[in-house]
């Protein structure tokens, strides 16, 4: 018999000189771990512009031959299964699809990991906080252009022109939202919150941000990938607040190491914005355009409120991951 096998005291000691050997082997770069077949940001880019052609361009036209010009006057059920397959066919299959092309073990790449509860709640606390203080940035945002169009023609010929985008996407968004039964109400719930959240995530914080982060700083991969997620919602007024809302995703992706995490919170925030539409059925609750003055002192006051306790938030989720990452 080997005389390591006699010795008891010695196996048991025999793992312990395996993980410390572990432990001396360097750890291995994203670039060395993903073995990526082009150029990452290269790659983050084709996600981008395919996406985006995909959905907005292919997507588009595939919506204009099935239903013709007159989409205000289209089957609303229709449109709606047509959003619905655009979204899973030519933003989340892609994302896959180039996730697998361009890099090796894709779950891991995509952060497919299931999070703990504890994570979950601290970043839905800040969500909640995040959603309350963009709402009323863009109360104070909409008050200061409006006060600038009255005063200064040029910006007044602009904001007519960015009015016009904002009316018909507003319009084309509002009727997906009204719901004359409960089985339709499920279904706009799955139009509008789970796939989007689903598709969205997997593409930007997944794919996206996830090559950028190869070749630059995580908070500049989540900025750029922010930037660009806000700008594919087309929507002029609420550029700013989608791009904080795109930032806090991909914060939450990085810090945690799942993407379930930015699905969950992506889906909360469409949800919530879903059942107030529902409740309330005002159309104001999906506007972000100008709307009727507001007291600036006290939306100034509960704006400076909502910063303190979200930065809070910030810093309680650092110092609950400080331990594992350091940033």
């Amino acid at each position: 018999m080997d005389e390591q096998n006699k010795d008891p005291e010695l196996n048991k000691n025999s793992g312990y000189g395996n993980e410390f050997k572990e432990q001396l082997q360097p750890e291995l770069t994203p670039e060395q771990q993903f073995n990526p077949q082009i150029s990452p940001i290269g790659a983050a880019f084709i996600g981008l512009i395919g996406g985006f052609f995909l959905y907005q361009i292919v997507g588009g036209l595939l919506t204009l031959l099935i239903f013709g010009l007159d989409i205000e006057n289209a089957p609303v059920n229709g449109i709606r299964l047509m959003t619905m397959a655009g979204q899973i066919l030519f933003i989340l299959l892609p994302a896959l699809v180039f996730s697998r092309l361009f890099y090796t073990d894709v779950t891991k790449f995509l952060r497919i990991k299931i999070p703990g509860w504890k994570e979950v709640l601290l970043f839905t606390i800040g969500i909640a906080i995040l959603t309350v203080l963009l709402q009323n940035y863009l109360y104070i945002q909409n008050y200061f252009i409006d006060q600038l169009a009255n005063s200064v023609p040029i910006i007044k010929t602009f904001k007519e022109l960015l009015d016009t985008l904002n009316t018909y996407i507003e319009k084309t968004y509002g009727s997906l939202l009204k719901a004359n039964s409960v089985y339709e109400g499920i279904l706009i719930v799955f139009v509008v919150a789970v796939i989007p959240a689903l598709s969205e995530e997997a593409m930007f914080r997944g794919f996206v941000q996830r090559s950028f982060e190869m070749k630059m700083k995580p908070f500049y991969a989540a900025l750029i990938t922010a930037i660009f997620f806000g700008a594919n919602h087309f929507n002029p007024y609420g550029l700013i607040p989608l791009i904080v809302l795109g930032l806090y995703f991909g914060f939450a992706a990085y810090m945690s190491g799942s993407i379930i995490i930015p699905i969950i919170l992506h889906f909360l925030n469409n949800f919530a914005a879903v059942m107030l539409y529902f409740i309330f059925g005002d159309a104001e609750l999906i506007s972000s355009k100008v709307q009727k003055p507001v007291e600036l002192g006290s939306s100034f006051m509960l704006l400076l409120f909502m910063v303190v306790l979200f930065t809070g938030v910030l810093f309680t989720i650092k110092k609950y991951y400080s331990k594992a990452i350091k940033i």
